[in-house]
């Protein structure tokens, strides 16, 4: 799976998986991307920041971590009032897919709520054990993470229930 940041032509930002480059390229091509916010036909790729390996075999899901150890931060309301709406349109498999990666992440990490971008910082310097987290943050605080060069990655976070 490969995460994407995508721009539409109206210039809304927006993130999305695909299972490879050439299944992004072929849906690109075909014009089956829409922007996630407006349904926008015309999209591209968005400038993203690198995901460099660390030279070990595991194969690493962009996550939102302090070195790959937390879990991605939930969004904003706005951006979750955006995503139910999206949820509800979007197909049925798709969704079965973005709720069992939720359950996973309720699962094995801990919900650090608004806390997300300190405890981060503090998992990433070594002031806190390393382990998965997953929580909410502005785009500042996301933005000031990235500059830091602590990883981390944003997940759909779409509403269980219909």
């Amino acid at each position: 799976m490969i995460l994407y940041r995508l721009r539409c032509s109206k210039g809304h930002e927006f993130e999305s998986w695909f299972k490879d480059s050439r299944t992004y390229e072929r849906q690109e091509k075909k014009s089956l991307i829409g922007c996630a916010v407006c349904g926008d036909g015309k999209v591209e790729r968005a400038p993203m920041a690198p995901r460099l390996g660390k030279g070990s075999k595991k194969v690493e899901v962009e996550k939102p971590v302090a070195e790959a150890s937390a879990a991605p931060a939930a969004p904003s309301p706005d951006q979750q009032q955006q995503m139910a709406a999206l949820a509800r349109h979007m197909p049925k498999e798709l969704r079965e897919a973005l709720l069992k990666v939720r359950a996973e992440v309720e699962k094995n990490c801990e919900h650090v709520g608004d806390k997300f971008a300190d405890e981060a910082r503090k998992i990433h310097y070594g002031e806190s054990d390393k382990r998965g987290i997953y929580g909410e943050t502005s785009e500042e605080e996301a933005e000031a993470l990235a500059e830091e060069g602590i990883e981390f990655g944003r997940l759909p976070w779409i509403p269980r229930g219909n």
